[in-house]
């Protein structure tokens, strides 16, 4: 079985253990990628040392990426040689041109084979434009030159949400060759943002399979994200199935998962760490193990019996902190604790919350920004990126000829109105499904998520001069990739914290956005913080709330802000301003439900956990934790 090899950044990750697979947990997936570039390094290194090729197996996205940043930094710092890999591509849409933005060839070059010495006759893509008739040779031939070099040294892969491994679908065989396949709804559910519609999505791919993947020397296996802690669990826990082809990787002799906290979660090791082990019981471990007898159970804290914590495995808490009605006492006076109807404290404060997209701010503390608003805090809202994205054509559609009709009644530039109607227009006609807006384009988007930020902030009795539109760089690419944080992002979030000088601040801290947007932006504000105590500046105490897709586990929950009937009406009021988001939002996930309804129903069942476990009944609730000032949140 494979180890992690020893380095400063293995001390960050421990191993599961009860489980029949290697797999190692890091505090982030920025850990987790160096370490595993740092596998593939030793690979390359040493097959050059000895004359040899070092053959990869390599995939696109945004799991991997860390990776390939990292073995970038170490060919340009340490003169990693990249002259004699051989790269073979695990995957590729069926249909798409090459240069086409959603093209797996297309990210791989400009995100990896260009910034290295990797020569272009060694790189292998699958080939998305071969005619129908021609893809069986196509892909025998492909098979067959992976197995002249002797298959994978080294083959890196991602776990899609289904259980996919590249394009092995659910049920696919697990002697599979190199083919053509139809791509499963949920592949092409995850990739809807990507394309910017599910209808855009191809509905074949090309994949190696998952014979030609078992036949690797070494496998590792990348999955970060609380969306990717289900498909985990079944992988690694569940008996291997057909159902889920991942599943099978479990027999290879040398593979190793690679994991952040976030998709670690629900293994039993991590979400239940007290069963079959013994571990030292701290506040928040004993929090935790509470909260979830009481879900067990069905029971409120103050009913728990010793009798319910020895029947759940609980003997060693029961021994320690017992008995079982002071245990269930001290945790109900610790979650009584966290009901905070005023988040902001009662003396006046300058306040500043960033919210990664133009809506999430109102869609995940909407009603809290109400009540610091109604106990006259002054509330900056900075809007860290423009949204543009994620608005549709006929949106854009509207706007223009809005503007030049009104331009045209009241007489304001008359001969260039309709010279820039007649170009977006144009655009927006000749652009191919799947393609990238123009430069007028993405501006009429921006303007519009602006203008409906500003509407949504009124609502909530924010003044005009209170909102700041950062516009950040990073996501200015006018497709769902972006590009890494540089210098001129932190400076513009530096910039305005010491302009502001909060005494409180509001991080989205988010890891389940599906598009990765929420975790950059989090990343440049915990940096930008650092960067400010390691000076000597005091930081405030700064609170993370979570966007659409997912609330705060109960034993994690801080800060609890009960919401009246009324907050919950005004803060539906301003989401519902955000007018392009609404009536099915373009980048809506993996759920049906609109942004208002997800935030409705996710405050309400926060309410009713905390009624559940014995507390006081109220209508809705916000969640928050507290930053710990480390960046595995």
């Amino acid at each position: 079985m494979s180890s992690i090899p020893n380095s400063t950044t293995a001390l960050t990750a421990y191993p599961i253990r009860n489980v029949e697979v290697p797999t190692y947990v890091f505090e982030s997936s920025d850990f987790a990628c160096r370490q595993v570039a740092l596998q593939v390094a030793s690979v390359i290194r040493e097959r050059n040392a000895l004359g040899r090729l070092a053959i990869l197996g390599l995939v696109a996205g945004s799991s991997p990426i860390g990776v390939y940043q990292e073995l970038v930094r170490q060919h340009l710092e340490e003169k990693l040689d990249f002259s004699r890999v051989v790269v073979f591509m695990i995957n590729e849409y069926y249909g798409l041109d090459a240069d086409q933005i959603q093209s797996q060839r297309r990210w791989m070059r400009e995100n990896f084979f260009t910034q290295i010495n990797l020569p272009v006759e060694n790189i292998h893509y699958l080939d998305g434009t071969v005619p129908p008739g021609d893809v069986d040779n196509f892909c025998r031939r492909y098979e067959e030159t992976i197995q002249k070099l002797g298959s994978f040294d080294v083959l890196v892969l991602g776990i899609s949400e289904s259980g996919a491994i590249g394009f092995n679908e659910p049920y696919t065989s697990k002697n599979s060759r190199t083919r053509l396949v139809p791509l499963d709804p949920q592949t092409r559910l995850s990739a809807a943002a990507t394309f910017f519609s599910e209808a855009n999505v191809p509905t074949h791919g090309l994949t190696i399979g998952m014979g030609t993947i078992h036949e690797a020397k070494k496998i590792i296996v990348l999955a970060f994200g609380d969306h990717k802690a289900k498909i985990v669990r079944k992988t690694i826990e569940q008996p291997i199935s057909d159902a889920i082809p991942a599943t099978w990787l479990r027999t290879h002799p040398d593979i190793s998962f690679i994991l952040d906290h976030a998709a670690s979660t629900r293994l039993q090791d991590v979400a239940t760490p007290w069963v079959n082990n013994f571990i030292e019981w701290s506040p928040k471990m004993i929090k935790r193990a509470v909260l979830w007898l009481c879900e067990q159970t069905n029971k409120a804290l103050l009913k728990l019996t010793d009798k319910d914590f020895r029947k759940y495995g609980l003997h060693q808490l029961l021994r320690v902190q017992g008995p079982a009605a002071g245990i269930s006492h001290k945790v109900f006076l610790w979650m009584s604790d966290t009901i905070e109807y005023h988040p902001g404290g009662k003396d006046h404060k300058k306040i500043l919350a960033f919210s990664p997209h133009p809506d999430d701010d109102v869609i995940s503390m909407g009603g809290t920004m109400i009540r610091l608003v109604e106990d006259g805090h002054e509330l900056h809202m900075a809007y860290m990126t423009s949204g543009n994205i994620a608005v549709y054509d006929h949106d854009a559609y509207h706007v223009v000829d809005l503007l030049t009709e009104l331009n045209h009644e009241f007489n304001i530039d008359a001969e260039i109105t309709p010279i820039l109607e007649d170009k977006i227009v144009e655009s927006l006609r000749q652009k191919k499904p799947g393609q990238a807006d123009s430069k007028e384009v993405l501006m009429i988007k921006r303007l519009i998520r602006w203008s409906e930020a500003k509407a949504a902030g009124k609502v909530c009795g924010i003044p005009e001069n209170q909102l700041h539109f950062l516009n950040l760089p990073f996501y200015d690419t006018g497709t769902v990739d972006k590009k890494p944080p540089t210098a001129e992002d932190f400076n513009i979030v530096r910039d305005l914290i010491s302009s502001v000088q909060p005494d409180q601040i509001f991080v989205a801290g988010d890891l389940t956005d599906p598009h990765g947007t929420h975790r950059v932006c989090a990343i440049i504000v915990f940096t930008v913080l650092q960067q400010l105590r390691d000076e000597g500046i005091p930081i405030p105490e700064v609170l993370l709330y979570r966007g659409a897709w997912q609330e705060w586990p109960l034993h994690q929950i801080e800060i609890a802000v009960p919401l009246a009937p009324n907050d919950v009406e005004k803060k539906r009021a301003a989401i519902f301003r955000h007018e392009s988001q609404k009536d099915g939002a373009l980048f809506p996930g993996s759920d049906d439900r609109e942004f208002w309804q997800r935030a409705e129903d996710r405050n309400r069942a926060t309410a009713d956990i905390y009624n559940q476990i014995g507390l006081p009944e109220f209508f809705a609730m916000e969640a928050f934790v507290r930053w710990n000032g480390n960046f595995d949140f």
